[in-house]
C-alpha cells in the first residue's frame, strides 16, 4: 500500500472524477479580464470597473489586488483621466452616454456575443418590430440589452408560461432575442411556443445563446447520468453556472451543487459516492478546479478522466487602445488556464 492510498493506516476510498470539457473561462471572460490587466499595465492603478467585470468573486478580488477599483455606478468615480471599464455583461446606452458627459476615458469589455444581441435588438426596433427578450429579470446582461432601446420597446419573457400568455400589440411585427447564458433546452421551449403562436416572428440570424454556454451544458449532459454527484465551480450570481446545476439534474445526475471554491465542498454529498463530476461556469478560473481536485486527493484515492465533447479555439480582440501593451506575465494568470487537462490525466 502506497502512502498516496493510506492516511493514518486506513485506505482512502476510491473516487472516480469525470472532468467535463469544455469548462471554465470562455473567450468573452478571457477578453474582459485581459482588458482590466492590460489597462493596469498601460495606465497604472487605479483602473475603475463598473460592476463586477465577470461574475466571480475570486477573479474580482484578484483584480482588486492589482489595482482595479469596482463601483456600482459611475457617480462613485472621482474626476479622473484613468480608464473606466464596462463589464463583460454589457451596459445600457444611458451608461455610455453618462460616461461621455463626464469626459471619462471608457473602455468597453462587453462580450462581442452580447454586443451582437444588442445590434439585433436595435435592427429589429429600426424595422418597426416589438421585441421579445428571453432572459432573467435583474441580470446585468438583460438590463444592458433592454437599455439599448427606449423604455417599453422590449418585453421580457422568463418562462414558458410567459411565452404562452404574452400578447403583443401587433402579432405581425414581432422579433425575439435572448440572453446569452440561458438553458439551451428552456430557451428552445420558449422559442418554440412563440413560433407556434406567432409564425411570422423574426429570430436571430444565428443562435443568441453563446457557444460557451451551449458547449458547457452539452459536456455536463454527457457525464450527468454516470454521476453520483456533480460540483459546478461558479458564483451564485453567475447565470451560466446556475444553469449547469439545473442541466445536470435534468440529465440524470443524482446530486448537483454549485460551489465557489474548495472550502465550500459539501463533503456529506460524497458519502458513499463512487463517481463525481467536475465542471466550471464560464467565469470560473481553472485554478479553482485544481484547488478542488487537490482537496479531494486529501480524502480519496482519486482517478481523473477528462470527458471532452467539444474543442474551443475562439479568441476576441481587446480594444484598439490596449493592443500595443502586454500584461506582465503575458495573458492574465487567471485567464491563462482555460479548462485543459491537468498533467497525467486520461482523456
Amino acid at each position: 500500500m502506497t502512502p498516496e492510498n493510506n492516511r493514518g493506516g486506513l485506505t482512502k476510498p476510491r473516487l472516480d472524477v469525470l472532468l467535463a470539457a469544455p469548462r471554465g473561462f470562455c473567450a468573452g471572460v478571457d477578453r474582459a479580464i485581459q482588458i482590466v490587466e492590460l489597462a493596469l499595465a498601460k495606465y497604472g492603478a487605479p483602473v475603475y470597473v463598473r460592476h463586477e467585470i465577470v461574475h466571480n468573486r475570486f477573479v474580482v478580488e484578484a483584480l482588486k489586488a492589482k489595482g482595479a477599483v469596482f463601483v456600482d455606478e459611475l457617480d462613485e468615480i472621482p474626476k479622473t483621466d484613468q480608464p473606466v471599464i464596462f463589464s463583460a455583461h454589457g451596459v445600457p446606452k444611458s451608461v455610455v452616454e453618462a460616461a461621455k458627459s463626464k469626459n471619462m476615458f471608457a473602455l468597453d469589455a462587453t462580450c462581442p456575443l452580447v454586443f451582437k444581441v444588442h445590434l439585433e435588438a436595435q435592427r429589429h426596433f429600426a424595422e418597426g418590430r416589438e421585441i421579445v427578450l428571453i432572459g432573467h429579470a435583474g441580470h446585468p446582461e438583460v438590463e444592458g440589452t433592454m437599455g439599448q432601446l427606449p423604455e417599453g420597446a422590449v418585453r421580457l419573457i422568463q418562462t414558458a408560461d410567459d411565452a404562452r400568455s404574452y400578447m403583443p400589440a401587433d402579432p405581425g411585427k414581432l422579433a425575439v432575442v435572448t440572453q446569452t447564458t440561458l438553458s439551451v433546452d428552456d430557451t428552445a421551449e420558449m422559442v418554440a411556443i412563440l413560433n407556434e403562436r406567432f409564425p411570422g416572428i423574426a429570430g436571430p440570424m444565428k443562435e443568441d445563446i453563446c457557444y460557451a454556454t451551449t458547449n458547457r451544458q452539452a459536456a455536463v449532459k454527457a457525464i450527468a447520468p454516470k454521476l453520483d454527484c456533480l460540483f459546478v465551480l461558479g458564483a451564485p450570481n453567475s447565470s451560466n453556472s446556475v444553469r449547469l446545476v439545473e442541466v445536470a439534474e435534468r440529465a440524470g445526475c443524482r446530486s448537483s451543487v454549485l460551489i465557489q471554491r474548495a472550502a465550500d465542498i459539501p463533503w456529506e454529498r460524497l458519502q458513499g459516492a463512487r463517481t463525481l463530476g467536475l465542471t466550471a461556469g464560464a467565469s470560473a478560473p481553472e485554478q479553482l478546479i485544481n484547488e478542488v481536485i487537490d482537496a479531494l486527493k486529501d480524502r480519496f484515492d482519486v482517478a481523473i478522466e477528462t470527458v471532452t465533447t467539444a474543442n474551443e479555439n475562439i479568441a476576441f480582440n481587446v480594444p484598439r487602445e490596449l493592443r500595443d501593451v502586454r500584461a506582465p506575465g503575458s495573458t492574465s494568470s487567471l485567464a491563462a488556464e482555460r479548462g485543459g487537462d491537468r498533467p497525467g490525466e486520461r482523456t
